[in-house]
């Protein structure tokens, strides 16, 4: 008699600590899917998206992360339940955008048949994330304005000989062989290096204008070089002296290759110290930027040649020297080897801050999404979960 009161109090205990454990975890794999879900959107709406793609995005990302969990029927009906609140806010000054991304949603957890006697057959578990993205200035914990932060970059781009060759782009055609104004003979006209770089700069300095459009937070600054520098544009708010200094350079380049001095110039010109009167430094608090990344893009596409044709172990390691000096002084390096050869591409990898900020275009169009790419992360939004 007594065992049969006591074994159903048993197996209902024993039924409750399983749904509680099961209702913990399920809490816990939705609080994780809004938190992925919030954070994708926050960055999805500072690249460049819409309201309407966000909450579509918001929405998709969540059902995604929790279909390694449940069943394609329960994830439909949790994606349904979903609300994905976006609000863009625009700094009058700055004309910098940010933007508060809520994600709620809840899901209804079966309980085991001796708990549903008691609680029902699901019990209901809810989660919300909230995030504060925006670019250009950063955010606090709490949604107030945190301290801005600027972006100090020397772009350093290749301009000897090889510079002149062809890309596998095709530009045009031209007629090569003429007969009384008749065109019997065509030969194909194809994008040079040099033409590609353009235009790879220019779609970079285009997304800096976009992030930037008051120019509050960005400078910039272009130094080419063959064996030696050949010439620059000084560091400066926005991207026109640099986009200037592109755009005037020859399509017809000679030299050899040495980015040693063009390293070494450039970490000179944006490294900070530790007493904030470096140049960079004080350019950047006249715009209230209380911090600023300092910023080396690396592109070549050859190896250190000098004045030779022959690679050179010695300017090699200079460069190697240099770039490792830079990283010391607190400098990020992207590398861009586009089209170089083997010894090229090495000491690119080497200078590159990390393995991800390393790329190895073989073509223009590889080439302007590497420097996009570049841009990109070089503005990458500020995403914070504030909940």
């Amino acid at each position: 008699m007594m065992t049969a009161l006591i074994l159903p109090m048993l197996l209902g205990g024993a039924g409750l600590a399983v749904d509680t454990a099961n209702l913990m975890v399920s809490k816990r794999q939705l609080q994780e899917a809004t938190d992925a879900a919030a954070l994708a959107v926050s960055g999805a709406m500072a690249n460049g998206s819409d309201t309407a793609a966000g909450q579509k995005l918001g929405k998709d990302f969540l059902a995604g992360q929790l279909a390694n969990y449940m069943n394609t029927t329960d994830t439909a009906t949790i994606k349904n339940a979903t609300t994905v609140a976006i609000v863009t806010n625009t700094d009058a000054s700055t004309g910098a955008k940010s933007y508060s991304v809520s994600v709620t949603s809840s899901a209804n957890i079966p309980l085991t048949p001796l708990t549903s006697f008691f609680a029902g057959r699901t019990y209901p578990v809810n989660a919300s994330s909230n995030t504060i993205s925006g670019t250009g200035s950063g955010t606090g914990a709490d949604g107030a304005a945190a301290a801005s932060n600027g972006i100090s970059m020397e772009i350093l781009l290749d301009e000897s000989a090889s510079m002149a060759e062809n890309t596998t782009t095709v530009k045009g055609t031209k007629c090569v062989i003429n007969l009384l104004g008749i065109c019997i003979g065509q030969q194909t006209v194809y994008v040079t290096k040099v033409e590609a770089l353009k235009q790879a700069a220019a779609t970079m300095f285009d997304a800096l204008d976009k992030s930037d459009p008051k120019t509050r937070f960005v400078r910039t600054g272009t130094i080419s070089y063959t064996n030696g520098i050949k010439g620059q544009s000084a560091v400066a708010w926005g991207t026109t002296a640099a986009r200037n200094y592109v755009n005037a350079m020859t399509l017809n380049p000679v030299g050899g290759t040495d980015a040693t001095a063009a390293v070494t110039t450039a970490t000179s010109n944006i490294k900070s110290n530790i007493y904030g009167t470096d140049t960079e430094s004080v350019e950047q608090a006249k715009k209230g930027n209380k911090t600023s990344d300092r910023i080396m893009i690396l592109m070549t596409d050859g190896d250190m040649t000098g004045n030779s044709v022959d690679w050179s172990p010695r300017l090699d390691q200079n460069v190697r020297d240099g770039c490792a000096a830079a990283k010391t002084a607190g400098i990020k390096i992207y590398t861009v080897a586009f089209m170089a050869p083997i010894k090229g591409q090495e000491l690119l990898k080497y200078c590159a801050s990390a393995a991800g900020n390393y790329y190895e275009p073989n073509t223009m169009e590889a080439l302007v999404a590497s420097f996009k790419s570049i841009a990109d992360n070089a503005i990458k939004p500020v995403n914070r979960l504030t909940n």
